[in-house]
């Protein structure tokens, strides 16, 4: 795919696809718990959400995290009602392609999901993230709740180790957690059903301090 200026730009909400008013049908359960995908979030977790490119790689990297407790795909950060996976791909319902991460704190911090979220891919590339090109591969923290506002501070400790290691700026978006709408069945756990998919998540080799005696 080519990088080009419609790929590097965000649409405008009147330029967005219209979209529809109901939810597009997804998977019931997550395909290696078994529990069920639209699970409440249980007392004493907390929820999280992350654009880092490509969502089926990503949702890999939060899987594998000991305390994670459910993870799913969607679109989330655009202007569409309820897209389809085909319609984000045209870059016009400005949509983010993330991952929803429902964790227990008392096993993996916030803070530890924030260092794997900056270490797990590039976070200068604006948008794209590798070869993967548009505003749907951008990198985002989307926050959950008021103390999530940790996303700030650990932006701006990985923005030092970065330009010291002679990378460029970040420019990954912070928000508050917008609407989530889950993406298609064949995408939930894509890596998991099929092993040898593509993944395109790579990250800059740079260490992110938190964790390891600095915190956000």
């Amino acid at each position: 795919m080519f990088f080009t200026r419609k790929s590097a730009e965000m649409v405008t909400p009147d330029k967005a696809l219209p979209g529809r008013p109901e939810p597009l049908p997804t998977a019931e359960l997550h395909f290696l718990s078994g529990i069920p995908l639209k699970s409440p979030v249980p007392a004493g977790m907390e929820e999280a959400m992350f654009g880092m490119g490509c969502f089926w790689g990503v949702e890999r990297k939060f899987w594998q995290v000991p305390g994670v407790w459910l993870t799913m795909v969607g679109y989330a950060a655009g202007f569409t009602p309820n897209p389809t996976y085909k319609e984000t791909c045209t870059q016009l319902t400005g949509h983010n392609e993330v991952v929803r991460v429902i964790f227990d704190p008392a096993v993996v911090s916030y803070e530890g999901l924030l260092k794997l979220f900056w270490e797990g891919h590039d976070p200068t590339q604006g948008m794209r993230q590798g070869n993967d090109m548009g505003s749907t591969y951008r990198s985002g923290i989307y926050t959950c709740s008021p103390e999530q506002a940790a996303a700030e501070a650990s932006k701006a400790v990985y923005a030092d180790a970065l330009k010291a290691a002679g990378r460029g700026a970040i420019t990954t978006e912070i928000l508050p957690a917008p609407v989530f709408y889950f993406a298609e069945d064949y995408h939930q756990q894509y890596l998991q059903k099929n092993p040898g998919g593509y993944c395109g998540i790579g990250g800059t080799g740079v260490t992110c301090p938190i964790g390891t005696g600095v915190r956000a």
